[in-house]
C-alpha cells in the first residue's frame, strides 16, 4: 500500500506522483485531499488529490520543493513507499451545472483545479480556464486543462508565455467584456485568491476558493486550520476547503502562515546540510 507507481517532473521542483491507495481512490471526489508522512518520524502535510482512478487504484498527487518534507517526499523514487496516507478528507466541493464557469489557477493551483474543472466539463457547463505561473517553464497541466475547458488563457509574471502579468488580469478582462459568467472558482497562492475575490466582487459573480492554511491532524480536532469566514470560525480541514471567496478574512489567514517562517527555514538547514540526496530517515 502507498507505492509509488509513477514519478514525473513537471516543472523545477514540481513533481507528480502517482500512488497505489485503492480505498482512498474508490472514495475520492473533486475537492479532497490527503496527508501524508514520508517517513515514520517526519511531519503530516496535505496535498490536494489532483486526480484519481478507481478503477486502477491509485491517485494523483503534485508537490512544489518549498520545505522540507516537500523536498523529502521529491527524493522518493517509483517502489517506494510512503509511511502514512490518510484520506479522502475535507468536504468535496459542490459541483452542478452551470451556464459558464471560470477556473483562475495560479501556480501550483493548476493541479488541484482539474479534478473540479473535468467535472464542471463532464455535466456540460461551459469551461473557461485562466492559468497564471510565474515563467514558462512552471506552466503545468497545460494539455490536461485544455482537454476540459472550452477556452484557456495563460499569463506569466515575466512574460514568457501568454500575458504579461497577474492570472487575475485575465479574469478581470473577461469579466469586463460583459460575457455571462455564473461562478468563478480560484485556487492558488492565498495573494491571489484575495485578489480574484476582490474582483469578482466588483461584478457580483460567485466566487469559490479553497484554502490551504497550516493543517496538521486533518480531522477538526487541532484547529490549526482554522479560518474566519463570514465572522464564523471554520476548520479548513473539515468544513472546507471550499469556502466562499467574498467571506473569508484573508488578511488574518495569511498572518497566520507566515506564523513558523523561522522554524521552517531552520528545519530545511538542517535537512540541507544532511544532503539532499537521501531518503531522509531522520534520526
Amino acid at each position: 500500500m502507498n507505492e509509488i507507481l509513477r514519478k514525473e517532473v513537471l516543472a523545477p521542483r514540481i513533481t507528480e506522483f502517482e500512488v497505489y491507495a485503492p480505498e482512498i481512490a474508490a472514495k475520492a471526489q473533486p475537492g479532497h485531499f490527503v496527508i501524508l508522512r514520508v517517513h515514520e518520524k517526519g511531519e503530516r502535510i496535505p496535498l490536494t488529490i489532483a486526480d484519481y482512478d478507481a478503477v486502477k487504484g491509485t491517485i494523483t498527487m503534485v508537490s512544489q520543493e518549498v520545505g522540507k518534507t516537500t523536498s523529502q517526499l521529491a527524493t522518493l523514487e517509483v517502489g517506494d513507499s510512503l509511511a502514512d496516507l490518510v484520506g479522502p478528507l475535507g468536504t468535496p466541493m459542490h459541483i452542478e451545472k452551470v451556464g459558464c464557469v471560470v477556473c483562475v489557477s495560479g501556480g501550483l493551483g493548476v493541479a488541484p483545479m482539474y479534478p473540479k474543472a473535468r467535472r464542471f466539463y463532464e455535466l456540460g457547463s461551459k469551461v473557461v480556464s485562466f492559468i497564471g505561473a510565474q515563467t514558462k517553464e512552471m506552466l503545468i497541466f497545460k494539455e490536461r486543462m485544455e482537454k476540459v475547458s472550452h477556452h484557456v488563457g495563460y499569463s506569466t509574471d515575466d512574460g514568457s508565455f501568454g500575458h504579461h502579468g497577474f492570472v487575475t488580469d485575465l479574469l478581470r478582462k473577461f469579466l469586463e467584456s460583459g460575457k455571462e459568467v455564473d461562478e468563478v472558482v480560484a485556487i492558488g497562492p492565498l495573494p491571489m485568491m484575495r485578489a480574484a475575490a476582490r474582483v469578482t466582487r466588483d461584478f457580483g459573480v460567485k466566487t469559490v476558493v479553497s484554502l490551504n492554511p497550516i493543517m496538521v491532524d486533518g480531522t477538526g480536532m487541532c484547529g490549526g486550520c482554522r479560518v474566519t469566514v463570514g465572522g464564523e470560525v471554520k476548520f479548513a480541514c473539515v468544513d472546507g476547503p471550499a469556502f466562499d471567496g467574498h467571506k473569508v478574512d484573508f488578511e488574518e489567514l495569511m498572518a497566520r502562515q507566515n506564523r513558523f517562517l523561522e522554524e521552517e527555514r531552520i528545519a530545511m538547514e538542517r535537512f540541507r546540510a544532511q544532503g539532499e540526496g537521501c531518503k531522509c530517515q531522520e534520526r
